[in-house]
């Protein structure tokens, strides 16, 4: 039984992401520098882990998921971990806490990093029933974030109510935190009635059509209709555009085609068609 904390050489093996990690291990050019790097000096800094409930000599990682993603890929077995005996929800605090510094962190990350955080500390307190909605100024300031304040904490949360895709879309930088606070209150079947209504009109909403269409959603108001006619108005930098419904092209593509991959497939078409117009006319 660990009582205080050790430090050994586990074997990759035994190792196993914290469950609920909020933060993304990317495979990029930064993980790259990591993997030469360990394999050129080793692991320089030891993970952080906690010994795993309900089983023998495995544990999970509280700090170092990158370092482990790394190892894993430079083919090293063991990895040097120093172990500390937490508990689930302190373990979820310490997760956050060594990422929250990170000079580039996703909206969806900081998201879900603040609810994993808040969740813990509400069982910390024994509030098991508090929310993002309840969340006091002084618990949310002092021992959620440095950084944001407590408004700013509960529409970071507001955003894991977003179905994924739309997620993504705040992540990529298309749809504006916001609007997508706003669009957060909407049911997740409309949201993905706002998705296809996206594609088809090729937009994003901004914060005046977010607020029209969560005003419509929490009246009980929201149709496909109404998402239609506020999706299709003209804004001042919006291109002119070619709309033809998808029904009337849909038979002529694979049923599992997205909008994009029938938009690019057309573009094609229409780029061959220009060829041929323009052979056609030099063979004159």
């Amino acid at each position: 039984m660990i009582n205080k904390n050790t430090t050994k050489n586990i074997s990759i093996e035994k190792l196993f992401p914290f469950e609920g990690h909020p933060f993304k291990v990317q495979d990029n050019e930064e993980m790259n520098t990591l993997i030469e790097s360990i394999q050129e000096q080793g692991i320089l800094s030891p993970l952080i882990v906690r010994p795993k409930e309900n089983t023998e000599d495995k544990y999970e990682i509280v700090s170092g998921h990158r370092r482990f993603r790394a190892a894993v890929k430079a083919g090293i077995k063991e990895v040097p971990a120093l172990i500390v005996p937490l508990d689930r929800d302190a373990a979820a605090i310490a997760v956050v806490d060594s990422n929250l510094h990170r000079e580039h962190i996703l909206p969806s990350e900081k998201a879900f990093a603040y609810k994993l955080k808040m969740e813990a500390l509400s069982r910390q307190g024994k509030r098991s029933d508090l929310t993002s909605d309840q969340l006091g100024p002084k618990l949310t300031v002092e021992k959620i974030s440095e950084n944001d304040s407590a408004t700013q904490v509960k529409r970071y949360i507001r955003l894991t109510k977003l179905i994924p895709h739309i997620l993504d879309m705040v992540d990529e930088g298309k749809i504006a935190f916001t609007p997508a606070v706003e669009l957060s209150y909407l049911l997740p079947e409309e949201q993905t009635m706002l998705v296809s209504e996206m594609e088809y009109n090729d937009c994003t909403p901004n914060l005046s059509q977010a607020q029209r269409l969560k005003a419509l959603s929490i009246q009980g108001l929201f149709t496909k209709e109404q998402l239609s006619v506020i999706m299709s108005e003209e804004k001042a930098n919006q291109i002119e555009r070619v709309k033809i419904p998808a029904y009337r092209i849909r038979k002529y593509f694979p049923k599992d085609y997205t909008i994009t991959q029938m938009e690019e497939t057309i573009v094609k078409l229409c780029e061959a068609y220009h060829r041929k117009r323009l052979r056609d006319r030099d063979s004159r």
